[in-house]
């Protein structure tokens, strides 16, 4: 019985399943759960779709922005890009099933790793985390974030998902101090949580700034989210979309896990209970 966690896939299905291949993944007895950004510019994103559903209840996903502008693209809000590489899985006869079941995926899960307490009745504090695709916001309390969360689940798998998917585009509000109404709330959360790198020192999203952050300058006045949020020195967090860390931070409470696989670099896993990362050179580049 083991907990693994994998950063963003993006269609590189054949190094996800090389790496469980090496750690003898049993879904019938381990967990994994991925840090989103499940699809897109990888080769093998219908794979990827089927293969993680096929797991049941023994993955565990958080969306990330490039699973949410997939369903957008399936319900006619954006259109693809050639550069998605999306066309297999939008022309599949399961393309539906596939759709509702990723709309049904959390923007965050709780990582609970006991293998000597599968009830979860003593649960170390070294023993848990939270998992989402981009982190928390510094503006965000850990209740906050748990309660954005299941807000914006239950839109998108209502009947009402087109609707929300076109209100989550677009930049403002950048501060949850200034997401006064619903459409506000979602449009911060999503952003909070699929798309942010670097914040404001008032903790207000910043969306320009991509890079690693020692390519950052003294007049740039942004810092990474993970400097700014009070959250993380108690609550390990677990998150992917930032490739350029490749896996490293200068905070001890982090694991950032998006290693850029589908750029060329390498698949990152992560063992929880013992803390053992492993990694998959990307096997295809074109």
């Amino acid at each position: 019985m083991a907990t693994y966690l994998v950063g963003d896939i993006q269609g590189c299905y054949n190094e996800l399943a090389a790496l469980l291949s090496h750690v003898n993944f049993n879904s019938k007895h381990d967990t994994l759960y991925l840090a989103g950004d499940l699809v897109a510019r990888g080769p093998n994103s219908l794979e990827t779709l089927r293969f993680v559903k096929s797991l049941g209840n023994s993955a565990k996903v958080v969306l990330g922005n490039h699973d949410l502008h997939l369903l957008a693209v399936h319900a006619g809000i954006k259109k693809a890009k050639k550069s998605d590489r999306l066309s297999a899985l939008l022309t599949a006869p399961d393309i539906n099933e596939l759709m509702d079941w990723l709309a049904a995926q959390p923007l965050l899960q709780k990582i609970i790793d006991n293998p000597t307490d599968p009830t979860h009745t003593n649960i170390a504090k070294e023993n848990y985390a939270y998992m989402s695709h981009a982190g928390i916001s510094p503006q965000w309390q850990l209740a906050d974030a748990i309660a954005q969360a299941k807000i914006i689940q239950t839109k998108l798998a209502s009947n009402e998902r087109k609707t929300w998917l076109a209100l989550m585009y677009g930049e403002q509000p950048n501060s949850w101090h200034n997401a006064h109404t619903e459409v506000e709330k979602f449009r911060y959360s999503i952003n909070a949580f699929t798309r942010m790198r670097f914040c404001f020192s008032d903790g207000s999203l910043e969306f320009t700034h991509k890079g690693s952050p020692k390519s950052l300058i003294s007049t740039d006045n942004v810092m990474p989210w993970y400097e700014l949020s009070a959250t993380i020195n108690n609550t390990a967090w677990v998150f992917g979309h930032w490739a350029a860390l490749m896996g490293n931070t200068s905070h001890h409470n982090i694991y950032p896990l998006d290693t850029g696989c589908v750029w060329g670099n390498q698949l990152t896993m992560l063992r929880w209970h013992d803390k053992k990362y492993f990694k998959q050179a990307a096997l295809t580049i074109d």
